[in-house]
């Protein structure tokens, strides 16, 4: 799905800038602010069963009178797609999330279902899952058919789009966060329960989406090899089309953006607002860092793999692995390093303290799947689990 320009209603209520081209803010005496758009894919439930269900439809239909197309369908009938207008403003981004949010809440009562925020089913649907009525997603079952197996694989992210002046910008930014979203993505793990089951990872949902071709750590590219790499993917037939290119970090095709995909859907608005921010940051660091011509750390390639697996594994407990390095090490000084390598641009956004705070909390409190798992301990139920996640979608 792509960004798109804010309705009149959302840009008044909100305060969000920007169109679908994502236009940047200009500042006296400082570079243009980056501007920064996210998409959340939810999983809906019944209330009675806490069981995955086919109802998105109806309740896409509902929530479109108010969000327009701000609220769209994902691959299955089971899932809910939202997006924010592009805003440079961490407030304004809240602010719509928590507004997008309550709009699908509201639709999804009226159809007796909890909505829910994390990056794979935790109870099995009752009955095999529908894919939404569209040509390109049937294709796309059809051709792929060993990725999708029995059909209740649902994965759901949380995809952050950061404004570009083209391409090749783009890619620049691509290249030089490639090392720092092993650490990102596991902030921002939430999914580690599988339909039923405690998959022992903390994101489940990297592994099952990476059965889809090129799902993983962009290639170093400039945009000419982009174009041949995208050529090449789609006529040798590895994907449908430039849409399924699927890399943690990538151009869009359709507004000028950099799109990062490495995140899980969360529960916590606080958590989806540091994640945005952070790659804001991060992107605006090393935007500075390429104007003055510094290269592009190129850490190995089954290195930087070896780290998105760790990430995706333990999420914050434990250890990492550093692909540059390759060392070990604790996963909280690996988001440590990420936000210190953040802080320059982070400070001049004004956004170092919200992101020290927001991060503090998670310290706290844990990520999304270590809430998951500590509200499984508390009652021995996954039933306690999905009501939780409902819990704090609503309270968003």
């Amino acid at each position: 799905m792509t960004l798109t320009a804010p309705t009149p209603a959302a840009a008044d209520r909100e305060g969000a800038t920007g169109t679908s081209t994502a236009p940047r803010e200009r500042h006296p005496g400082d570079t243009p602010t980056l501007t920064m758009g996210v998409e959340e894919e939810f999983l809906l439930v019944d209330r009675g069963s806490r069981a995955p269900v086919g109802r998105g439809p109806r309740v896409i239909e509902a929530a479109s009178r108010t969000l327009g197309p701000l609220v769209q369908p994902e691959f299955f009938t089971a899932q809910v797609e939202v997006c924010t207008s592009p805003t440079t403003s961490p407030a304004a981004l809240r602010a719509e999330l928590a507004w997008l949010r309550a709009e699908v809440v509201r639709a999804a009562a009226a159809e007796d279902c909890l909505v829910l925020a994390t990056g794979t089913a935790v109870t099995a649907p009752e009955r095999p899952l529908t894919i939404t009525r569209d040509e390109r997603y049937h294709r796309m079952a059809s051709r792929f058919a060993p990725v999708l197996g029995n059909r209740d694989w649902t994965v759901c992210g949380c995809h952050v789009h950061i404004g570009v002046d083209g391409r090749a910008q783009a890619l620049d930014l691509a290249n030089r966060m490639r090392p720092w979203l092993p650490a990102l993505q596991a902030l921002a793990a939430n999914s580690p329960f599988d339909r039923g089951k405690d998959t022992g990872y903390a994101s489940w949902r990297a592994v099952a989406h990476a059965q889809w071709p090129t799902v993983g750590p962009a290639p170093v590219l400039d945009e000419a090899a982009y174009e041949r790499v995208a050529d090449a993917l789609v006529r040798s037939g590895t994907i449908m089309d430039r849409r399924m290119i699927y890399w943690y970090a990538r151009p869009s095709e359709h507004v000028p953006t950099l799109e990062i995909r490495v995140a899980d859907v969360n529960a916590r608005i606080d958590t989806v607002v540091l994640l945005a921010v952070l790659v804001r940051g991060l992107a605006a660091t090393v935007r500075t860092v390429a104007a003055e011509g510094v290269p592009a750390p190129a850490p190995e390639r089954l290195r930087l793999r070896a780290a998105h697996r760790c990430a995706a594994a333990h999420g914050l407990d434990g250890y990492g692995l550093d692909p540059v390095s390759g060392c070990l090490l604790p996963a909280w000084d690996l988001l440590a390093r990420l936000r210190d390598r953040a802080a320059p641009g982070l400070a001049a956004a004004d956004d170092l303290a919200l992101v020290d705070a927001l991060l503090d909390r998670v310290r706290a409190e844990g990520n999304g799947a270590a809430q998951q798992r500590a509200a499984h301990r508390r009652h021995g139920r996954l039933s306690e689990v999905v009501d939780s996640l409902a819990e704090a979608v609503a309270a968003a």
